[in-house]
């Protein structure tokens, strides 16, 4: 930039900045409580003071730092000491870490931090539970718990903890002994970035000083706690001259620097740019997610420009990588559970690769903010398609039938195709998009678990999933165990509702009932009646059949009744002539028609549970 500018600009230059320099100092050397570092720590200033190093009325009470050479340390109860990253006072949040990278042997020793100002965001506080443990796979606590190393002992063992609400079935424990129970530990440890911590302060609240352009600071100058705001200092005569001749010296030189830093900038900018879009393109290609802070989920989506929807976990927002690659941006709630969802779905999805399932491009874990990073589906969910063959919507059966059978094929490759059977628990169209070419991909796994090939069922605390689509062993044991199966049931629902939808409703006599359609479409079939809806060609009218005859098969009662994804997948494939499978509602007694169909049977007797025993 040097040769944007001659030698005699430069010379007034650095001096016009000296003269700056000068002033700030004889500004600062008239209080005692001017801002503070520890090296090129954070600036410390009100409620904060450096120990030993400013009078008492300089900051909060219990709000004191110290300096460790170049770096700034917190001492909490227990003689606890961490580092400070850094300190957002408008936010009034500290960021701390621990230099031996073992922030949760810290705070074992704390035991609570009711003799400190400082606290942990009551939402993000959970209960754990310790164990030791040898032999124990790491990612067979993916979800429920995290392990420790910097707490093993010599002799080999794990220390480990787990949620204390988890069922005792979600945990492998076989190899464990329990060693104590713990309350209140920041969840935020157990994320992808375990590296910091984060607390908060309430009290004093000087945001509304900052607000008017003013200082903050202990009435009176003593140690109380009450605060109030002031004016900053106002300069003397002869900084009043020093200060004008600094103004008016830095916008001449802000005119001659304004070409040559455009110009550098600019330039060093769009090669910077360029090589993250290029970083990303190549780890997009190597199948690797990507870890962006929250300034470039901000930067992707345009400041939240184009929202296209929201759910119960967060808004979704359409973004750009560059002029071709475009991405769908999940911003979760951070008052929304407790940290699971993002963890499924980073954890899950993130290892997933497979043209039916959505791709996860990258995600966001930056403090309290989380985020995840989608490719761009631009046809959206399968819902919008499948209301009515009548439709303007309808895509024509042999389309269907493609989207079909990749649906299949995906949910097969989570359930054969990955090192551990990934069970979806959540499958509806609403969770199934299509790519430009109507390729469907399954999303969403917030609510997926993982187990071995080899496990034949899983454990469940509560039940999860959509109604309407949930297996009726996710409610109650009596028809059998969670798992895989669950899947395949709600796979059988989507493909009758894309026959024609879920339930229908007749009239006679003026009495409107509405009609279980599954029920329904089985009594036509079995009776070889046509399906009554609008089909123009022989060949749709087979797609039709199958696809209700195969969605029949997958939703009978028992799981073991129920096939295979990978027989599901033949029986689509295949030509052969299928047949009914048995009656999953059961023997009504009443005539088989459209009119008098009775509504799905209940069975008050089963009872309902939140967990296997």
């Amino acid at each position: 930039m040097m040769g944007f500018l001659s030698k005699s600009q430069l010379f007034w230059s650095f001096t016009l900045f000296l003269l700056l320099g000068l002033s700030i100092n004889i500004e600062a050397s008239q209080t005692q409580c001017k801002e503070s570092r520890c090296g090129n720590g954070p600036a410390i200033r009100f409620p904060f003071r450096v120990k030993d190093g400013q009078p008492n009325h300089c900051g909060y009470p219990g709000f004191e730092l110290s300096c460790r050479g170049k770096r700034t340390v917190l001492e909490l109860p227990k003689s606890v000491k961490l580092f400070v990253k850094s300190i957002d006072y408008k936010s009034q949040v500290i960021k701390l870490y621990d230099p031996n990278d073992c922030l949760f042997g810290q705070l074992l020793k704390i035991n609570g931090l009711s003799v400190s100002p400082l606290y942990f965001a009551k939402f993000e506080l959970r209960n754990y539970t310790m164990f030791n443990c040898s032999g124990l796979e790491r990612n067979a606590l993916y979800g429920i718990g995290m392990d420790f190393p910097c707490l093993s002992g010599p002799d080999g063992y794990q220390v480990i903890a787990v949620y204390s609400s988890s069922a005792i079935e979600d945990v492998p424990l076989a190899s464990c002994n329990k060693m104590y129970d713990i309350i209140s530990v920041p969840y935020t440890l157990f994320a992808v970035d375990r590296k910091y911590l984060y607390m908060n302060w309430a009290k004093p609240n000087c945001s509304r000083c900052g607000v008017l352009g003013y200082g903050c600071r202990l009435k009176n100058n003593d140690t109380k706690s009450e605060t109030e705001c002031y004016a900053y200092p106002k300069p003397s005569q002869t900084k009043k001259f020093v200060t004008i001749g600094v103004t008016i010296g830095t916008a001449v030189l802000t005119l001659l620097l304004v070409v040559a830093y455009r110009a550098y900038n600019s330039n060093k900018q769009e090669k910077e740019n360029q090589r993250r879009i290029e970083s990303f393109l190549e780890d997009y290609k190597a199948l690797k997610p990507s870890r962006y802070s929250y300034s470039d989920i901000k930067h992707i989506t345009g400041e939240f420009k184009e929202k296209l929807g929201e759910g119960a976990y967060g808004a979704v927002f359409k973004g750009k990588l560059s002029a071709e690659f475009f991405v769908a941006v999940k911003i979760l709630h951070s008052s929304k559970g407790n940290g699971d969802e993002f963890i499924n779905e980073v954890g899950t999805i993130g290892r997933i690769h497979h043209i039916n399932v959505v791709r996860l491009v990258g995600y966001c874990a930056d403090g309290f903010r989380r985020a995840l990073v989608y490719e761009f589906l631009p046809n959206g969910s399968l819902q919008q398609y499948i209301s009515s063959p009548d439709s303007d919507h309808f895509l024509g059966w042999e389309k269907l039938m493609d989207i079909t059978l990749g649906i299949a094929k995906g949910v097969e490759y989570l359930h054969q195709g990955c090192d551990q059977r990934i069970l979806h628990f959540d499958i509806k169209p609403h969770n199934v998009l299509l790519d430009q070419n109507f390729i469907p991909k399954i999303s969403d796994f917030g609510l997926a678990k993982l187990c071995s090939k080899d496990q034949s069922m899983v454990s469940m605390s509560t039940a999860r999933g959509t109604m309407g689509y949930i297996a009726p062993e996710v409610f109650s044991r009596n028809f059998g165990n969670v798992s895989y199966k669950s899947d395949i049931y709600s796979f059988g629902m989507v493909l009758l509702e894309m026959v024609g939808g879920k339930k229908i409703t007749d009239v006679k006599e003026d009495n409107t009932s509405q009609v279980y359609y599954p029920e329904w479409i089985y009594n036509l079939l079995e009776e070889g009646e046509d399906l009554r809806i609008h089909i123009e060609k022989e060949e749709d009218a087979k797609i039709a059949k199958k696809l209700a005859i195969v969605g029949l098969w997958c939703i009978q009662w028992h799981p073991t009744d129920r096939p295979s994804m990978k027989v599901v997948v033949q029986m689509l494939e295949g030509g052969e002539k299928l047949t009914l499978p048995p009656n999953p509602f059961g023997s009504t007694g009443q005539p088989k028609s459209i009119v008098d169909m009775p509504r799905r049977r209940k069975n008050p007797e089963l009872e309902a549970i939140s967990e296997l025993e």
